[in-house]
């Protein structure tokens, strides 16, 4: 053995199981003439190789130049050693120990893949589980970690002899592919009727699936992670029927396209969001419908698809059985989770044909089983950046990086749920979950908690939940028995903004929602935070306003904007009789209003922006009763849609008064703007836009003004502004606000990889925990 021959240990951090990491190691090791062994372990890869110093750092150098594409490298710790006399290089088995490896998303079908399946003379034609080690379920199957077919729900499909050849061949994509599998060895499909009689079973039952849409029937297929309902998006009377069974009213519903050239017969589609409809995570992106069309459209979209809607969720399929369903059909199909409004995606068939068969006529499914219930994520190009407003399939459960070693699980918030765990330095985000109004979605949080904390062998020495005492989340926390750490809803939002951009320093933060549960017992929601490295200040915040019925308004935009006339108007309101709210009202119903507001009978205050949106929407008569959250803030947005203006109305800021009292932004001069403009019949869109430059001009003037407000002197001279809350999932006030911020060189932030609403409080919770263990020690 030569004697300038050395032992290099290197110990691989991120994610770096179920993408082909080893045998990327083994193929390169082989390459360079190397001998000894990589293995996966509980905190992600392990290799020693051995060879001539010379070698080993070309081998360090090509590992970091030429990983494969979905791996991240998070560390990567070089040692070099005496050698030991290794004779030949080996994948080994996987070892145990502290879990912290991150796991994979699962993954879109590849290039190599697709060719496969529809190449008659291969194997795998039309089979609808190809996979290799660049493609396929991750996330969804995987039970325990380290990475490995045992460890997944395919650990009871046996390979054959074909697969594990390819298993077991270096030169393979299928080399080490856990997933792997063929129509001899792997999961197969049948077709169910309601009763769950088998109808067919293989390829007959995607024939039969595929007549049963074009007939107008309602088929409920079970993929990646759960369930997803089908029906032909041109068929209005199937579209109406899918919505009158879920009972979903109004509600956009997701298409799912055979390409990407007829998307863009129905869509305007940018280049970036073709990569994102093309991309490994193949989201549903939010793309605005076409004006002018190339070429006649025979079949356009059913209008029941979204009502009133200028833009369409789109994605492409993403796993082999969408491709050979969606290439069948030649047409795009209605593509929404499998459930009931309000309640969790179905997973199991079983489940599927109890919960859903007063929905589906007929079930397509598999027997590969889904560990963890993973729906389709959402994507919106905003900035010419995307901004991930679900965060689900494809992007959960990567991890954020911060800097605490802290074991902290956070619960969430009541709406849009998701939960988080720290380890190591990583907070894992799980899937979205939902949001905690049934029991059914109460059950799966408490599954995917007890998921997580399972897979990692996380045992939290904290929790941390939303301030409000009332939520389902919270009462979970106070039941684990162990430290509780509960976290304003708002400083939650900023904090998770911060962490997504690595902020440091002090940050103003405007984190505009619909609720939150204020420190003084009102609801807050129009909010200017002052975050330090320590706490944070309310220096500022919309004008409080009742909202008449309380939670009942919420559904009941034009309830909001009695309050908020109420606010400014006193009983004058109620002798304005053409405004488009009163109308939406009987006499009755309009003197128990007066009442109410009078004798301040169950009338909460708020200072949400969320609730101002749906007032306005109420007032220039766009929307009066919502059936889904923020629909009236939607069609306020949507109303402006191409309009250019930089008209606004009038505000004012009220400075405070005394010592740590927070600034407030009277919007009476708006609303006698808005009102103005419908007496002199200046268009909804027009007002629309007065109205969202206002807000642009009110978060310009408050972060102008922060200093001062509070003297603080640590805020002199920062320039960090955070954008945070649901109210910025609105392409147009948050494109228009970044530019003017940067145009009074401010440095505005916002979120990108999780999302702004409430599936990125679990986040911000973990951040305000950690910050509170630190502080105390």
């Amino acid at each position: 053995m030569s004697d300038n021959r050395q032992r290099l240990r290197v110990t691989i951090r991120g994610v770096v199981q179920g993408v082909g990491f080893r045998p990327f190691i083994c193929r390169l090791a082989t390459d360079l003439g190397l001998q000894g062994w990589v293995n996966n372990s509980a905190q992600g890869v392990l290799i020693e190789v051995e060879g001539s110093r010379e070698q080993l750092e070309i081998f360090f150098q090509r590992i970091k130049q030429e990983k494969p594409p979905h791996s991240i490298i998070q560390s990567i710790e070089p040692v070099f050693l005496d050698v030991i006399g290794y004779t030949k290089f080996e994948i080994r088995h996987s070892i145990d120990g502290d879990k912290t490896v991150a796991i994979l998303p699962d993954l879109a079908t590849c290039a190599d893949c697709l060719r496969e399946i529809f190449t008659p003379t291969n194997r795998r034609y039309r089979y609808p589980f190809t996979n290799c080690t660049n493609c396929g379920p991750r996330f969804s199957i995987v039970e325990a970690l380290p990475y490995d077919r045992f460890n997944t729900t395919m650990k009871n499909f046996v390979m054959c002899d074909a697969c594990q050849a390819e298993y077991e061949d270096k030169s393979d994509r299928r080399f080490h592919a856990q997933p792997n599998a063929c129509p001899q060895c792997g999961p197969h499909l049948e077709l169910w009727d309601r009763d769950g009689k088998i109808l067919a079973s293989g390829d007959s039952a995607v024939l039969m699936v595929v007549d049963a849409i074009r007939e107008g029937k309602i088929a409920a297929i079970k993929g990646l992670g759960g369930f997803q309902l089908m029906v032909d998006a041109r068929n209005q009377e199937a579209v109406q029927q899918l919505r009158y069974r879920k009972q979903r009213q109004q509600k956009p519903f997701a298409l799912m396209y055979p390409t990407l050239e007829l998307v863009k017969e129905h869509c305007q589609v940018s280049e970036l969001e073709a990569q994102l409809l093309r991309s490994p995570e193949s989201p549903i992106v939010l793309l605005q419908k076409s004006k002018i069309f190339k070429k006649p459209l025979h079949e356009p979209i059913a209008s029941a698809v979204a009502p009133g809607n200028p833009y369409l969720g789109v994605m492409l399929p993403y796993t082999p059985l969408h491709h050979v369903l969606l290439a069948d059909l030649g047409f795009p199909v209605v593509a929404t989770s499998g459930n009931l409004t309000d309640e969790p995606i179905c997973t199991h068939e079983f489940e599927a044909i109890q919960r859903l068969r007063s929905i589906a006529d007929i079930f397509l499914i598999h027997n590969r089983p889904i560990h963890q219930p993973v729906d389709d994520s959402i994507v919106r190009v905003i900035m010419e950046s995307p901004t991930v407003l679900r965060r689900a399939r494809g992007y959960a459960p990567l991890p954020i990086i911060i800097n605490t070693k802290s074991q902290i699980l956070a619960v969430g918030a009541h709406l849009k749920n998701t939960i988080a765990i720290s380890i190591n330095q990583q907070i894992f985000i799980s899937q979205h979950i939902g949001d905690l109004e049934t029991a059914l979605t109460f059950d799966t949080f408490k599954k995917i908690i007890k998921n997580l904390r399972k897979t990692y062998n996380f045992q939290p020495q904290a929790v941390a939940c939303d301030l409000h005492p009332d939520y389902l989340s919270s009462q979970f926390a106070q039941q684990l028995g162990i430290p509780i750490i509960p976290v304003q809803h708002h400083y939650a939002h900023v904090l998770s903004c911060m962490a997504e951009n690595q902020l440091t320093g002090t940050v103003l933060g405007i984190a505009w929602d619909g609720t939150g549960y204020g420190l003084d017992g009102t609801i807050w929601g129009g909010e200017f935070l002052l975050i330090t490295e320590t706490s944070f200040q309310r220096v500022a915040h919309l004008r409080t306003f009742p909202l008449p019925g309380g939670d009942k308004a919420i559904k009941q935009p034009r309830r909001v904007a009695i309050g908020l006339l109420y606010e400014c108007l006193g009983d004058a309101l109620f002798e304005m009789r053409e405004l488009a709210t009163l109308q939406a009202f009987s006499a009755q119903e309009l003197s128990i209003l007066s009442t109410m507001l009078k004798k301040n009978l169950n009338t909460p205050l708020t200072s949400s922006a969320g609730r101002l949106f749906d007032a306005i929407a109420s007032i220039i008569g766009l929307c009066q009763q919502s059936t889904f959250e923020g629909q009236a803030a939607m069609e306020l947005e949507f109303a402006l849609l191409d309009l250019k203006t930089d008209e606004r109305y009038k505000f004012n800021l009220l400075k405070p008064t005394k010592a740590n009292m927070p600034a407030i932004v009277d919007w009476s001069y708006l609303l006698q703007g808005v009102l103005n403009d419908i007496c002199s019949g200046l268009s909804s869109g027009h007002i629309s836009a007065k109205f969202h430059n206002t807000l642009v001009e009110i978060i310009v003037a408050i972060a102008q003004s922060a200093s001062s407000l509070r003297d603080i002197a640590k805020y002199v001279g920062e320039k960090q502004i955070v954008l945070t809350g649901g109210c910025f999932q609105n392409l147009y006030l948050t494109e228009r606000a970044i530019r003017r911020l940067r145009e009074e060189d401010f440095l505005p932030y916002w979120h990108q990889k999780i999302p702004p609403n409430d599936g990125g409080i679990a986040l911000g919770q973990i951040v305000a925990a950690s910050r509170e263990l630190i502080n105390n020690g």
